[in-house]
């Protein structure tokens, strides 16, 4: 017979930061992935492009934590489907630069009005000194503070 853990999975926070961001995302997901197809990282490089203005995959990179080679799958999709557009960098020709076409701009102002409703509704959840504090704490974990 084995002795059992005292160990609570339950309560260990990276374990409910991944479940809270899991099911936080699910109906979010299912807008951006049933009406344009996208996976996660798409739409995550779309909002960069769309918040930030022009910028590269690398800068993307480091701003969302996401691994090149992803970066460089989604872009090559939302390219595809003539969201984005590539432009080599004048001074260092192994750069480029992405920015959004105005079919990819539009994606973009529907998905974010879709976004600001979607976290109005998960902030709901708290009241609004909670929701403020939830939000600061979890930019302090993720070094944005």
């Amino acid at each position: 017979m084995t002795e059992k853990d005292d160990f609570d999975l339950r309560n260990f926070l990276p374990f409910l930061l991944n479940q809270a961001a899991e099911e936080s995302s699910l109906e979010f997901q299912q807008v951006y992935k049933n009406r344009y197809g996208m996976l996660r990282t798409e739409w995550r490089v779309l909002f960069h492009l769309g918040n930030y203005g022009e910028m590269t995959a690398k800068e993307i990179g480091e701003r969302a934590k996401i691994h090149k080679t992803k970066i460089s799958r989604a872009v090559h999709k939302l390219e595809q489907r003539r969201y984005l557009t590539r432009t080599r960098d004048d001074k260092d020709r192994r750069v480029e630069r992405l920015t959004l076409t105005a079919n990819g701009a539009a994606v973009y102002r529907e998905l974010r009005g879709i976004a600001e409703e979607y976290d109005a509704k998960l902030a709901a959840h708290f009241t609004r000194g909670e929701a403020a504090l939830l939000r600061m704490m979890l930019r302090r974990l993720a070094g944005m503070e």
